[in-house]
């Protein structure tokens, strides 16, 4: 009788050990479980998928007014491609409703160079590249709060080789620069680079 007593309870405390030791595992993955979740939940970046970092529940409107050109030099489509693709880059990359005054945002200025200038000479003396630069002078009020307002100039160049002639390059050059210098004024106003 004591032999079935002793492997009955070496039997019991078997099952008891397993059970437990099943528990433990058990335990112990959850917690791992658990502090993996949190330390990746932890190491995600914020970013919006817009690149714009605007607090929507304090600004919601924006005024863009339309840039006249005060350049010398002037072609005469860029004004409507440079405003439209401003007006565009705000409207498809953020929530904000545009207006015609009152903006809690607020981005007004004008284009004031169009220029080209010879930017490589061939072994020849000739010129082999021309340069053609476009700059926009900006004034950004943020009517939510004023520390972010500023005036600046937004600049971009493109060349093209000076056998081509300025005619049959100029869209293409104006609608890069017109794209380049949106995308900086955007990112200077909500983006916050």
């Amino acid at each position: 009788m004591s032999d079935y007593r002793a492997f009955a309870m070496k039997h019991r405390w078997e099952r008891t050990s397993k059970k437990t030791a099943g528990r433990r595992q058990h335990a112990i993955r959850l917690w791992c479980l658990v502090m993996l979740s949190v330390l990746c939940v932890g190491c995600i970046p914020k970013y919006g998928f817009n690149g714009a970092s605007i607090n929507y529940s304090e600004t919601k409107t924006i005024q863009i007014a339309d840039f006249p050109i005060r350049s010398s030099y002037v072609w005469g489509p860029m004004g409507p491609i440079f405003n439209n693709e401003l007006k565009d880059m705000f409207a498809n990359h953020t929530k904000l409703i545009q207006v015609k005054r009152n903006g809690d945002l607020k981005i007004e200025g004008e284009i004031t160079q169009y220029s080209q200038r010879n930017k490589a000479v061939s072994a020849e003396g000739h010129s082999a590249q021309v340069e053609l630069a476009m700059t926009v002078n900006v004034r950004f009020t943020n009517n939510v709060n004023h520390k972010e307002d500023f005036e600046r100039q937004f600049t971009s160049t493109k060349t093209y080789d000076s056998t081509q002639s300025l005619n049959s390059v100029q869209e293409e050059l104006v609608t890069q620069m017109v794209k380049d210098i949106t995308d900086q004024i955007f990112n200077a106003t909500v983006a916050n680079w």
